[in-house]
């Protein structure tokens, strides 16, 4: 069994780390179904914006606050070598913040909730990915970025279909209880299964320590930041489309949380195979195909005319998206440094949370004017970058 998991670059700390990111996931994806409903609940005197943009706005800051800062949280973390004091940081924040949406009057006290969740994804995600990547072998590191993911994902998958579930059987206060309440035990798994594995500091290796240090970002890690961004583009943009998805479908929240987790569903079926598939056959392949894929597929979701069609369409996104994420992350880590890991992976991650922002707001801006529109732009984009990183990636795997 031990081989086994060996074989599959499994380790103590990468399951502890996968686990309570699961627990995280589960936390904080709770949001993504009640946000927009949310919205259309609380009065917005200082921002009287349709609300597709709204909710846009809410879910981007978010995305935003979180991408903007975890190039410096990464650095801090890389310059003080220690990992779990950032994840336990961001956990508190993040728990906190989703606790206290019980107490929103109006739209603006949800944005700065939104910040402060940024802020703790901020802390939390540079340093998780920095100790997987030390952490992790190159031979099995795809099946280990893998695993990682596709427990994350899995709580993605959960926490839609159980915010729904809460929201219509209890209101929303029981919806943000229970995000809370994941957070609370994502925050217990780190601080007793994970024992602290210190990075090498640069500061201590002889090296002059530069938060911003150009040197580190090399073509293969900004394509793979890249790729992760049209990826969580695509993943991310219907969110805030929600309501006119269950007008134009005749569907309730339950069946749109159904389809949106079907994308997940698709990545935790493949990815943990394509990940492994990538230590043996190279990155690039799968990660091309990964964006070729989902340009392919992300128009035709905005044509969907059932809700049977969007949730085999958004089953489809996922395996594409599966086929990005774990070879993305493992040629990121296979690039690294010592004692830049935080840094280097945190342009991934960085990546990942722009997606995240900028997917709703673009969407939510452009279906003012035509509820297909968004989903063109993104195809043209993603078979673009498919492109660019054809072009400029390198190949890690020989």
């Amino acid at each position: 069994m031990g081989k086994s998991m060996s074989n599959l670059g499994l380790n103590k700390i990468v399951v502890a780390l996968s686990v309570a990111r699961l627990a995280d996931a589960i936390g904080n994806s709770i949001l993504f179904i009640i946000i927009p409903l949310y919205v259309a609940k609380l009065p917005s005197p200082w921002f009287p914006w349709p609300e597709t943009v709204r909710a846009g706005l809410l879910i981007s800051i978010y995305g935003i606050v979180s991408a903007s800062l975890q190039p410096f949280t990464g650095a801090l973390s890389d310059r003080v070598g220690k990992r779990k004091p950032f994840i336990m940081g961001g956990l508190v924040l993040m728990g906190a913040a989703t606790y206290s949406f019980i107490f929103a009057g109006h739209f603006s006290d949800l944005l700065w909730l939104r910040i402060i969740q940024g802020v703790g994804v901020a802390l939390t995600i540079p340093a998780s990915m920095g100790l997987m990547a030390s952490v992790t072998d190159k031979k099995t590191r795809g099946g280990s970025m893998g695993f990682y993911s596709t427990a994350r994902m899995a709580g993605f998958a959960i926490g839609p279909l159980m915010g729904s579930i809460l929201y219509e059987r209890f209101g929303f206060n029981m919806a943000f209880y229970c995000g809370a309440f994941f957070i609370l035990t994502a925050m217990i798994m780190v601080q007793f299964w994970i024992r602290e594995a210190p990075a090498a500091p640069q500061a201590k290796q002889g090296k002059s320590f530069r938060f911003l240090d150009l040197s580190l970002m090399n073509p293969g890690i900004l394509g793979a930041g890249l790729a992760t961004f049209m990826m969580a583009a695509a993943f991310s943009m219907v969110t805030p489309l929600e309501t006119q998805f269950n007008a134009r479908l005749h569907e309730t929240a339950v069946d749109f949380s159904i389809a949106f987790s079907a994308l997940i569903a698709g990545r935790l079926l493949f990815q943990i195979p394509l990940g492994r598939l990538s230590d043996v056959y190279g990155r690039k392949p799968f990660i091309i195909g990964g964006l070729i894929a989902l340009a392919a597929t992300t128009p035709l979701v905005g044509l969907s005319g059932t809700t049977s069609q969007l949730i085999w369409l958004r089953a489809m996104q996922g395996i594409g998206s599966a086929a990005i994420a774990a070879p993305a992350f493992a040629l990121a880590a296979d690039l690294t440094n010592a004692g830049g890991e935080a840094r280097q992976m945190s342009l991934i991650t960085m990546g990942f949370g722009l997606g995240i922002a900028l997917g709703p707001m673009i969407a939510g801006v452009l279906a003012v004017y035509k509820f297909e529109l968004p989903f063109a732009f993104f195809g043209v984009t993603l078979l673009a970058s498919a492109w660019i990183f054809h072009r400029k990636a390198p190949e890690t795997v020989s």
